[in-house]
């Protein structure tokens, strides 16, 4: 099948922090696609800026060094194509150096877009916006693009969103999400708004429950002085999965336009029903993984890797969520996520209610209600689970099958990584898949609720063994309401 592209307006993409490790593994190499797919016009530059003492010449050795590692169908010739649009500029953002350099290199084209990418810590996002403003490289066709984490509660986020909005307009703020740009997060919402199948039977009368599990088998690494000042809650649910959880509970918006989607998804978050201090023991289990095995090997636990005796970081989270509005009323939403898990996975599944009356006998078997499953990673597609007849003769036999639709085979195509969608839409001016300011504000104002009810409690996090699913207690969680996490998908 053929992939219509379409390409975008001349760009001029300046991204900071190009030396680093996102750079390094995502960045470059989603440029790089798109460029060979000709989505990125002939006159389209991608500045890259870092400290480091580079010529032109030596970053582009270290881009193709990337590229060589993590894209596995270089071509020569787009490969060298690629690397002649990139340029150096060695900028001190907390200083004056470079910046005159750059803005010499933007002035030559003050037309066309000009995109700036922090693929930096979130400590520097206000120094650098604060060095574009002065320089005087904003104009109204500037994008400015942030990562997470948008601060550690709500109080810091407001203190950083008020630093860039100082600089930049909010229709010029991208904050991006990449698990808003998978091509199977997107299919959610063909699914729900594309298709008369579902969307009559998208709420509490037909859904028993929705679970949300993005699970992930690597340990800390060289991440671990970060994430001892984060955890699972603020490095996961705080973002990527109350947006899942917004994309799967939100009413119809009125278009795709960008306001249109926020609008429905913003209502999804102030409709979270509270966990505090006097429910978060029931709604909430956190754990800290140890020694185990994984991949086949031994695998340290998360003290030692992360160099200390204690620590009472949460590596594993499991909350039981729940939406007060008329659609979802009654319907629990399972979300969880950790590091040292059995095994790599991010899934969204719908799980319905059962049928009201079985006309068939005992012998038939078992009848399973309905799932619809969406798998995000590692092999993204949809799989729904239904009910058919086993075939052959002697009576009626019934069997749990899955309808199973793998984008890979379906399409034959190779699957774009989400980088390669959202720069494009950052290029584009299509903020549908970024985070509005407000959507920032009420996911802490959930967040800071459970963060405040740990703080206060006694308990430590739950101990588990690198390798598992986590903390018994977080089968607890779902089985004393009569349900299980649905691992058979997995």
């Amino acid at each position: 099948m053929a992939v219509r592209v379409i390409e975008v307006a001349e760009f001029d993409l300046v991204v900071f922090g190009a030396s680093g490790d996102l750079a390094h593994r995502k960045l470059i190499p989603a440029l790089y696609h798109r460029c060979a797919d000709g989505q990125v016009p002939e006159g389209a530059r991608i500045i890259c800026s870092a400290r480091r003492d580079y010529s032109d010449d030596d970053y582009r050795q270290w881009a193709r060094e990337a590229l060589q590692e993590h894209v596995s169908d270089l071509e020569d010739e787009s490969l060298e194509h690629f690397l002649s649009r990139l340029h150096y500029v060695k900028i001190d953002v907390g200083g004056t150096d470079g910046w005159s350099d750059l803005k010499t290199i933007l002035d030559e084209r003050p037309d066309v877009v000009r995109a700036f990418y922090l693929a930096v810590g979130p400590d520097l996002f206000g120094t650098i916006c604060q060095g574009i403003g002065n320089a005087g490289l904003v104009t109204d066709k500037t994008r400015v693009v942030i990562e997470k984490p948008i601060g550690k509660d709500g109080a810091s986020a407001k203190a950083l969103n008020d630093t860039v909005g100082a600089v930049f307009k909010e229709e010029q703020i991208f904050r991006i999400d990449h698990y808003l740009g998978k091509e199977t997060v997107q299919n959610l919402m063909a699914l729900r708004f594309a298709n008369a199948l579902f969307e009559p039977l998208w709420n509490a009368a037909h859904i028993d429950h929705v679970q949300i599990t993005v699970a992930e088998s690597l340990g800390v690494g060289g991440r671990a002085g970060y994430y001892d000042t984060a955890g699972a809650l603020r490095d996961m649910v705080q973002n990527h999965i109350l947006q899942l959880l917004c994309l799967v509970a939100m009413e119809p918006p009125e278009s795709m336009n960008a306001d249109s989607v926020r609008d429905e998804k913003l209502k999804v978050l102030k409709a979270l029903s509270p966990i505090t201090e006097a429910n978060a023991d029931k709604l909430t289990v956190r754990g800290q993984y140890r020694a185990g095995a994984s991949a086949g090997g031994a695998v340290p636990g998360y003290l030692e890797e992360l160099g200390r005796d204690d620590s009472t970081t949460e590596t594993f989270v499991a909350l039981k969520a729940e939406i007060a509005n008329w659609r979802w009323a009654g319907v629990p939403f399972y979300l969880r996520t950790g590091k040292r898990l059995a095994q790599r996975v991010s899934e969204i599944a719908v799980q319905f209610r059962p049928i009201p009356h079985s006309i068939f006998d005992a012998e038939a078997g078992h009848i399973s209600a309905n799932r619809l499953v969406i798998r995000l990673q590692p092999d993204e597609g949809v799989q729904m689970k239904v009910m058919i007849k086993d075939p052959g003769p002697g009576g009626m036999r019934l069997r749990e099958v899955p309808l199973d639709m793998s984008f890979a085979e379906a399409f034959k195509i190779r699957n774009p990584d989400a980088y390669e969608r959202l720069i494009m839409d950052v290029i584009r001016g299509n903020q549908t898949l970024f985070m509005r300011r407000d959507e920032v504000d009420a996911a802490w104002a959930w967040i800071d609720p459970i963060l405040d009810a740990w703080k206060a409690s006694k308990d430590t996090p739950r101990s588990y063994t690198a390798g598992t699913w986590g903390p018994s207690a977080s089968i607890a969680l779902v089985e004393r309401d009569g349900r299980t996490w649905a691992e058979d998908g997995l």
